[in-house]
C-alpha cells in the first residue's frame, strides 16, 4: 500500500503551489490496480527561450481561479477520454533552470487513452490557466511572456 501524501498547507496546493513539485505525490494519489496505462508529463525551465539565454522564471497566477480552473480540466480529461485518473500541478514563484513548474500525471486501462488524455491536459491547462510568466535572462533583461491565445489567430496566407 502507498505512503498517504503529506498534508496539504493550502487547500488550493492541490492544483497551485509554491513549493518543488513531487511526481511521487501525484503518483501516489492515482496509484489504481486498475490501470495499466501511466502518462507523466513534467515541463521544466529551460536555459534558453527565443534565442535568449535564461536563467530562471518567476510565475504568477490568479490562485483560487487557476485551482479551479485545474480542478474542472481533471475532471474533462476523465470524462473526455475515459481515463481513471488525471492529476495536475503548477508551481508558482521564482524557479531556477531545470525546476518543475507543472506535472501531469494520467492513468488509464490502456496506453492510448492515456497519451492522448495526457496531451490533452498540457495542450489545454496552456489556453486557460491564468498563470503569468516573468522570464529572467542572463544579461539582467526580464519580461512576462504572451500566453496562448484563447481563440486560434486567424491563418495569414
Amino acid at each position: 500500500m502507498s505512503p498517504s501524501p503529506p498534508p496539504l498547507a493550502h487547500p488550493f496546493d492541490r492544483w497551485i503551489t509554491t513549493s518543488p513539485l513531487q511526481s511521487e505525490t501525484l503518483l501516489a494519489e492515482t496509484a489504481d490496480p486498475r490501470c495499466g496505462a501511466l502518462v507523466v508529463f513534467g515541463g521544466t525551465v529551460r536555459e534558453h527561450n527565443e534565442g535568449r539565454p535564461v536563467d530562471g522564471m518567476h510565475y504568477d497566477a490568479h490562485i483560487e481561479l487557476a485551482a479551479r480552473t485545474l480542478a474542472a480540466l481533471e475532471a474533462e480529461v476523465c470524462e473526455r477520454f475515459g481515463v481513471l485518473h488525471c492529476r495536475v500541478q503548477h508551481r508558482i514563484g521564482a524557479l531556477a533552470l531545470e525546476e518543475l513548474s507543472v506535472l501531469v500525471v494520467v492513468r488509464s486501462a490502456h496506453r492510448a487513452a492515456a497519451f492522448e488524455a495526457g496531451r490533452y491536459a498540457i495542450d489545454t491547462l496552456k489556453e486557460r490557466l491564468p498563470v503569468w510568466k516573468h522570464e529572467h535572462y542572463t544579461d539582467g533583461d526580464a519580461r512576462y511572456l504572451d500566453g496562448t491565445p484563447l481563440t486560434p489567430e486567424p491563418e495569414s496566407r
